[in-house]
């Protein structure tokens, strides 16, 4: 009986072209990763610009995703979220050393919904989200002990009380535009295949020279 042809066997296929979606295979690499890394599958390296064009590069966690986007939650008073305010575009990649493989990304930025947000904040540990509250993130600290003198300051003025989302803490989803998904091989002889939407919303790939 013959195994079924993974979406990964189909794209290395070049005789095969019928349609992938590349929300699709991202799942199937994304399964993948969560079962082979050792730390961080989701971790993803985010890129932005600031006022001057200057790039900025940060590793974040992909916190959601479907098929509007890829999003992770910060808080908005940080570099990257006044970069993505004023400039809403992106790229990011994902690296999964065990597999050999990237995932790239480039697009428009959006906001995410206040509901969708609420959901995530409080879907995180308690700790968690008393330290979003209590970081001033990006901006100049005085000492460690300031920033614990704040978070001790916060655990107890809130108690056994929920902990509220802070108005500037919230997400951000990376519509995709371009998506590139890179394996390696032998001698630097990579498979790079780049998809792209067209104005119908269909995705067409292309496979790269490496």
């Amino acid at each position: 009986m013959t195994a079924e042809r993974t979406l990964t066997d189909r794209l290395l296929d070049d005789a095969d072209q019928a349609p992938i979606h590349p929300f699709d295979l991202f799942e199937e690499w994304f399964a993948a990763a969560k079962a082979s890394e050792p730390n961080d599958p989701h971790a993803m390296a985010i890129a932005t610009v600031d006022a001057d064009g200057l790039p900025d590069v940060r590793m974040v966690l992909l916190n959601a995703h479907d098929r509007r986007g890829f999003a992770f939650f910060t808080n908005f008073e940080s570099a990257k979220g006044r970069e993505l305010l004023a400039h809403p575009k992106a790229a990011f990649v994902m690296h999964w050393k065990s597999l050999r493989r990237q995932f790239r990304v480039r697009g428009a930025v959006e906001v995410v919904d206040a509901a969708e947000a609420d959901a995530y904040f409080h879907s995180r540990a308690r700790g968690s989200q008393i330290a979003s509250s209590a970081s001033e993130q990006s901006r100049p600290l005085k000492s460690r002990a300031e920033l614990m003198e704040r978070v001790d300051a916060l655990t107890k003025k809130l108690g056994e009380g929920e902990v509220p989302r802070p108005a500037h803490w919230s997400g951000f989803r990376i519509v995709p535009r371009e998506i590139e998904f890179w394996k390696d091989g032998e001698f630097r002889l990579h498979d790079r295949f780049l998809f792209t939407q067209d104005a119908a919303g269909d995705w067409r790939r292309q496979r790269l020279n490496p």
